[in-house]
């Protein structure tokens, strides 16, 4: 009696399918870990690793990028309180003043994308009323 292997009778999609989620469950080294592997083993192979790391966003973004990691642990230390009250009151008054000032800056930048805008438009308005006047003096 033989045994047939587990993979006997699935399709190429669900053995594919299979890896990809069992690469997705060890992270972006186990990808980076499979294309140097094919690499080494079948240059098309490890070609084929990286062209669909890139066109799926599997190199550039995901669960293990720097900046999610400092965000996920940076953030709790702006509400956590240091126990000493004077300093956790102006660090509270600090980040108030520092979100007013920014939200007036971001209004100021509305502002000023607004007035060029506009200074844009009645510029295009004018020089379309000019060339108006001078095709109706030309044909005059």
């Amino acid at each position: 009696m033989t045994t047939a292997p587990a993979y006997a009778g699935r399709t190429t999609g669900a053995i594919l399918s299979r890896i990809e989620s069992w690469l997705d469950a060890r992270g972006k080294g186990a990808w980076i870990a499979a294309m140097i592997l094919g690499f080494v083993l079948f240059w098309p192979v490890g070609l084929a690793f990286l062209a669909y790391m890139i066109w799926s966003k599997r190199m550039f973004s995901g669960r293990n990028s720097m900046t999610q990691f400092n965000t996920r642990r940076m953030t709790p230390t702006r509400f956590r309180s240091s126990g000493n009250q004077a300093f956790d009151a102006y660090k509270t008054d600090m980040l108030r003043r520092l979100e007013d000032e920014q939200e007036a800056f971001e209004t100021f930048m509305q502002r000023l994308r607004e007035a060029k805008d506009k200074a844009e438009f009645d510029q295009f308005m004018e020089e379309r009323a000019k060339t108006s006047r001078s095709d109706g003096a030309a044909e005059a």
